[in-house]
């Protein structure tokens, strides 16, 4: 059986850069307005645990507000999901799924995607886990998703499209493959962590500091974060699988 102490050490760039390259091989779903996004969400109606990760343009001006999430991204089982938010509003099903206690969304750093989201649609959200958090609690210091991907997958994940534009008319095959490895990966990594006694999945807070910083797309501080913030969103949940 698996242990913990397997996954204590730390890799370094060059390591993780040794490692074979993936991406997520799946049917991939682009969802750029209402009317497509109830066949989207279909895909994902019998998934209890969905990838979750989100996209937006990056702010490089230093104290500037970032700009609205752009992109929601939802892996599971079968297919990506990812919703483009400039035409799809968090309300309805998609608000529900967000919501629903008992089907899990996992992804590094989710208390901040959830928060940012939260600036811009109102939405209760629950069932929340953050992967960074359930690593750095059993004491590894690997949490980032890169580096979570390497340890736990032995495999590296590209970052390349990270700071490009996400608001722009049309996304690149590139910007697609992306988002949606991003949360597929997420959710490879917590069913491995799930094989490996020693872990404890606690749900995610979003007033608590956050593990892991989204970088360069959150470049404002934390005393700027606390002065945007107008209220808690509930991230109570009642099962985690």
């Amino acid at each position: 059986m698996e242990t913990l102490d397997a996954y204590r050490i730390e890799l370094s760039k060059d390591e993780i850069n040794e490692l074979p390259m993936a991406s997520y091989g799946g049917p991939i779903c682009l969802v750029d307005n209402e009317k497509d996004l109830d066949g989207a969400l279909d895909l994902l109606a019998d998934d209890r645990v969905l990838g979750l990760d989100t996209e937006m343009r990056p702010c490089f001006e230093r104290g500037k507000q970032p700009y609205p999430t752009a992109l929601l991204q939802l892996a599971g089982a079968q297919a990506a999901v990812l919703i483009r938010l400039k035409n799809v509003p968090v309300t309805g099903r998609l608000a529900a799924l967000l919501a629903a206690p008992h089907i899990l969304k996992v992804g590094v750093a989710i208390g901040d995607d959830m928060w940012l989201l939260r600036r811009t649609a109102e939405f209760t959200a629950a069932g929340l886990v953050d992967l960074a958090h359930t690593a750095r609690q059993a004491g590894l210091r690997t949490l980032g998703l890169r580096s979570l991907a390497a340890n736990f997958l032995g495999v590296r994940i590209s970052k390349s499209s990270q700071c490009s534009n996400w608001e722009k008319p049309e996304l690149s095959p590139q910007q697609v493959l992306y988002a949606a490895t991003d949360a597929w990966i997420g959710r490879e990594i917590y069913l491995k962590m799930k094989e490996i006694p020693g872990f404890s999945f606690e749900p995610s807070s979003i007033s608590a500091p956050c593990s892991v910083r989204k970088r360069a797309r959150n470049s404002f501080h934390r005393r700027e974060r606390r002065s945007f913030l107008s209220g808690q969103v509930d991230l109570t949940t009642e099962a985690l699988a």
